[in-house]
């Protein structure tokens, strides 16, 4: 016979919460910073300066679901104790690929400082790495070094040293493909990384060495204020590591909880799955503000120079020629609201299908703004709910509440318009259509919206090409085709004013070729500046990038490899939420979230269901909402 505690009435909490709870609490002790705070979302694990945002546990949990979010929860609480983020922005190298290596083997290091002191805290984020891995089985068959990213196969490597701890079964081809590279590069500097473990500024400049084995070094010097205040951040080192007695003990502890909960998983009831966007198990870097020494580093772009291209083996051969162009300059306030007229005429029996859909996008982001309410005041308005007390006893006071605003998050929202030939119709016409109405309907209810559109200046090439044969047709030559990007709609100006511009859709000749991971970058770089707190880009596309000036010259794969390449970058590293529709194009087997749609027809409803669970995926119960929280990535 079972007794349990729970008053009549009460609602039988879930299984996981004594997990959670036990997570964060280890969380918190390992970092040392008891005002961490850590919330369970479907989105992927993100640290945020004190704010740690976990995978939700599935239903049906299992051991290595619990050693994968003590995982992603130790390697956030080990670089919130080990890491000190201005120090590793000083030090930090200047081109991206160098810095992509850079950040991955700090992270290494702060995980082998927990794994060499705690056999729990390496079990979990060997489990965690695993799991990294695994998803998707895109790396486990791979056979080509440009499909291994570099800075993963340095990073496992250092940990190899480091731990001891070989690569976890689903990256190792991915050490394999580089191993006798960096071995006869950078063998005897990854040897020397462990007898600078526990000091970061040394252990950077050995990895600062690393990078210049591997001819990945710039040329960016020490910052001179680093050498004078040697003796003070070492010192800020050794204090931000965690006492090793005190977090064994600790992570003793947890271990025994965690024991505890694995059993009461089990009765967790049959049927019930996992959550429908599951944790990638990714860990990004922490995020940083410039203006604060205990800000994270998550994001953060390398400061690059002009023009220059993130990605495998990517360049540009001629990027003079680009162009960024707002809607209004490429023909005359006449011309567009002719064209804006013919757009409303060819889907005057489109705009009430699309439109009840934005009304009731709208009606469920407004549910979000629900006002709550202070109850028990002396003053305000009368509490009708609490008048039984009074009808009870006639000497109970008269209850009062008053209503009070919820917090709306900031959210700021880009449409990204494949603008190639091959929307060319009825696709680019429902698409212009869609984001006119949905920029209205988002920027009532306090939502930004950007319009941007990409293409290319010519057929063909254009004065790239002629450029490329006038110096004698060099090999590899990269991206070889004039970029066209548009601004039809800045975030800050108001839809009435960039109304008009969408109509240059509609204009002839405008609809060329498509370099998607250009445009994806040039996209989510604008995003990055805004101040807003959330941000979202939805990627609206009918096919994979082509360009045949660049395929003829490169390799076949050329553009799809940086598409995918930057789709990995924003994914993976960046606070962005990325998501995609493909018009008559598979384009999950790009973005973790993406959804297909066979007729032109059915892209408003798309969007405005994917854009409804982004802002409802973590809204909290009712009868108080909590205000839009960030949303899953699927693949």
């Amino acid at each position: 016979m079972s007794i349990s505690n729970r008053k009549p009435g009460e609602r039988r909490e879930p299984v996981a919460e004594p997990l959670k709870r036990s997570v964060a609490g280890c969380l918190r002790a390992i970092a040392r910073r008891s005002e961490v705070e850590v919330t369970y979302a479907t989105d992927r694990p993100a640290l945020t300066g004190d704010k740690a945002r976990l995978p939700e546990p599935p239903r049906k949990l299992s051991a290595a679901d619990v050693a994968v979010l003590r995982g992603n929860a130790d390697a956030m609480a080990l670089r919130l104790g080990c890491h000190d983020a201005a120090v590793h922005r000083r030090l930090a190298p200047e081109s991206s690929a160098a810095r992509a290596v850079y950040d991955a083997v700090e992270q290494a290091r702060v995980e082998a400082i927990g794994s060499r002191r705690m056999a729990g805290v390496a079990s979990n984020i060997t489990a965690m790495l695993e799991d990294r891995y695994h998803r998707g089985g895109k790396y486990e068959q791979i056979t080509d070094r440009a499909d291994a990213p570099m800075e993963d196969a340095v990073a496992l490597m250092v940990r190899e040293r480091l731990t001891g701890q070989a690569p976890p079964p689903a990256a190792r081809k991915i050490v394999e493909l580089w191993r006798d590279h960096i071995e006869d590069k950078a063998g005897k500097d990854l040897d020397g990384l462990i007898g600078s473990l526990e000091n970061q500024r040394a252990f950077a400049r050995s990895v600062r060495d690393l990078l210049s084995s591997l001819d990945m070094a710039d040329e960016t010097p020490f910052d001179p204020e680093d050498e004078e205040n040697e003796d003070k951040n070492e010192a800020q080192d050794e204090e931000q590591s965690p006492q090793e007695g005190e977090a064994e003990e600790q992570s003793q502890g947890d271990r025994a909880e965690v024991q505890t909960t694995e059993e009461a998983s089990d009765d967790i009831e049959e049927g019930a799955t996992e959550s429908a966007d599951a944790p990638s198990g990714e860990m990004p870097e922490d995020s940083e503000d410039a203006d604060s020494e205990e800000a994270s580093e998550s994001w953060r772009p390398p400061s690059q120079r002009a023009n220059e291209q993130r990605g495998p083996d990517y360049k540009v051969f001629n990027p003079r020629f680009d162009e960024i162009i707002h809607a209004e300059e490429l023909c005359d306030a006449d011309e567009l609201a002719r064209l804006r007229t013919y757009l409303d005429k060819q889907l005057a029996h489109l705009q009430g299908v699309v439109g009840r859909l934005a009304n009731r996008l709208q009606r469920r982001l407004l549910a979000q703004q629900n006002r709550a309410w202070d109850f028990d005041l002396e003053e305000g308005q009368l509490d009708p709910a609490r008048l039984v007390r009074v009808v009870i006893d006639p000497f109970q006071p008269l209850s009062f509440k008053q209503e009070k605003d919820t917090n709306f998050r900031d959210t700021v929202v880009t449409l990204l318009l494949d603008n190639s030939g091959s929307m060319r119709g009825r696709p680019i016409t429902v698409a212009a259509t869609c984001a006119d109405i949905l920029a209205r309907t988002l920027e009532r209810c306090g939502v930004k919206v950007e319009i941007l559109g990409f293409t290319t200046r010519a057929w063909k090439g254009g004065q790239s090409r002629e450029a490329w044969l006038a110096t004698g047709k060099p090999a590899s030559p990269g991206r070889l085709n004039d970029l066209r990007h548009i601004v039809y709609k800045a975030a800050d100006a108001p839809w009435r004013r960039a109304r008009k511009n969408l109509g240059l859709m509609m204009r002839e000749g405008l609809l060329k070729e498509n370099i998607d991971g250009e445009a994806l970058d040039w996209a989510h770089k604008r995003l990055l500046a805004r101040p807003e707190q959330r941000k979202i880009l939805m990627v609206i596309s009918d096919g994979a990038p082509v360009d045949d000036s660049t395929l003829s010259v490169n390799a076949g794969n050329y553009l799809e490899r940086h598409l995918r390449w930057m789709i990995e970058d924003i994914e993976t590293r960046s606070p962005v939420e990325l998501l995609a529709i493909g018009i008559g194009h598979d384009v999950t087997r790009y973005y973790r979230r993406a959804v297909t749609i066979i007729d032109a027809e059915e892209l408003g409803g798309a969007m405005t269901e994917k854009l409804a669970e982004l802002f409802e995926e973590d809204g909290a119960p009712a009868p108080v909402r909590a205000p839009i929280r960030a949303a899953a990535g699927r693949r």
